[in-house]
């Protein structure tokens, strides 16, 4: 995976409440990652897509859950997130 574009490894930013009170009290960013990624690449690609400064990366694997409609049951895709922490003075504008 060392070879991917940065794009493949950075999927989606996660807009939630939570992500969004991260964003404002610790500078913290959370985005959907590629299932193989590791914190190494995931700050590499952070670092080469927005051109920012990455103190830390945490990374975390959401299992899928159980969910039912009526009758129908499923469950909710896997994610991988990544919880990125920005150096002191550096943003990212999502929105």
């Amino acid at each position: 995976m060392s070879a991917l574009n940065p794009r493949d490894i950075i999927l989606r930013p996660i807009i939630t409440e939570k992500s969004v009170k991260a964003q404002e009290v610790d500078n913290k960013f959370t985005f959907s990652v590629a299932k193989g990624a590791n914190k190494t690449q995931v700050r590499q690609a952070i670092e080469a897509i927005f051109n920012v400064k990455v103190e830390k990366v945490n990374i975390v694997n959401v299992r899928p859950r159980l969910k039912r409609v009526g009758k129908y049951s499923g469950t909710t895709n896997a994610v991988r997130k990544a919880i990125v922490k920005l150096a002191e003075g550096q943003t990212i504008n999502l929105f």
